[in-house]
């Protein structure tokens, strides 16, 4: 609506005027995203976190772990890479790619801030969430500055892949929250049914943790000065195929007592994926292990864990729903009025 001297109101009762030269300021500050864009910037959300968790391993298996010596400078006199006598070139590039990466990461955490604030009606339980992805990152960051100056103690290593599967489920939740109300959570299965998925979850998790112990344990350190876990690598190797035995017998558990329970089809899809994730991991695990862990295979395995995180939240979110929200899913109260909506 148009009004006095050519200001029109939004509906946040911003006044801007139509005639006004930033284009791009206007349709931000006009933005109604809907719970499909909002779903879409937390499926992003997911991508971008899972992948910065990967590329994470390809600066260690490359051996790029302190290509950039220093922090938050990449050498002690710049920001970015520059000819080093005492650092490969191709290494500070990877290091300082990846640490670029988190920029894209913070950009995407808070587009969902944004999302979640001007979503109408805006809801607390999604603004919550989206707000742990920007704090989460600059945590990242600057953890990250805390791997440089312990020159990559496999300790702080490992802690800064499990913050990035941390963000991975906060942004999974806000992906599977956005698509419901916000009621109380119902169970879409028998009550022991949906224990057997938290049980497989935090099966998951601890096969991630005993990951991060073979990791910090074996060849790839990231840099021939950095440190390794005085850890037997044959018994840690063991002890996570053993847990990941654990895992696939609960997920064959799982997908069991979903099909003879005749649960709801989108969980027993999600556990059918989950088992055929871990199955393919199985078999990169196994092959990295009698090939003596090739650093190609590694990065490979790096992104099957992630995935299988990804899976199993994805399963726990089936195993229960959420009464709908008051308002049309897909419709703000803009779009109700005959305005168009961003997407």
């Amino acid at each position: 609506m148009v009004g006095p001297g050519g200001w029109a109101r939004t509906i946040d009762g911003v006044k801007l005027p139509t005639d006004h030269p930033n284009r791009h300021l206007r349709r931000l500050l006009t933005w109604a995203p809907t719970t499909r864009s909002m779903r879409a910037w937390a499926m992003a959300s997911v991508v971008v976190n899972a992948g910065i968790a990967v590329t994470g391993a390809g600066v260690r298996v490359t051996g790029s772990g302190l290509g950039c010596p220093t922090w938050p400078k990449c050498t002690p006199d710049s920001f970015i890479p520059v000819a080093h006598p005492e650092v490969s070139m191709l290494n500070m590039l990877v290091e300082f790619g990846n640490r670029l990466l988190t920029f894209l990461v913070l950009a995407v955490g808070v587009a969902c801030v944004l999302a979640a604030f001007r979503l109408a009606p805006r809801r607390r339980s999604l603004l919550a969430l989206a707000l742990l992805q920007p704090a989460g990152v600059l945590a990242q960051a600057l953890w990250g500055g805390l791997v440089v100056s312990t020159m990559l103690n496999p300790f702080t290593v490992g802690m800064h892949f499990l913050i990035s599967i941390g963000l991975v489920a906060a942004c999974w939740m806000l992906y599977a929250r956005a698509g419901e109300g916000d009621g109380p959570a119902r169970r879409v299965t028998h009550r022991d049914i949906r224990r057997l998925g938290y049980a497989l979850l935090a099966a998951v998790f601890a096969l991630l943790v005993v990951g991060v112990g073979v990791s910090g344990t074996g060849p790839h350190s990231g840099d021939e000065m950095a440190s390794r876990f005085d850890l037997d690598i044959e018994a840690v190797a063991r002890l996570h195929a053993d847990v990941a035995y654990v895992v696939v017998g609960l997920t064959f558990a799982l997908l069991f007592a979903l099909h003879v329970s005749n649960a709801p089809r989108p969980a027993r899809r999600a556990a059918l994926a989950l088992l055929a994730v871990e199955l393919g991991q199985g078999v990169i695990g196994y092959t990295q292990y009698f090939l003596a862990v090739p650093a190609a295979l590694v990065l490979l395995h790096v992104l099957g864990s992630t995935l299988v995180w990804i899976a199993a939240l994805r399963v726990v979110t089936s195993l229960r729903t959420r009464s709908p929200q008051a308002a049309p899913a897909d419709h703000s109260p803009t779009e109700a009025a005959g305005a168009p909506a961003a997407v």
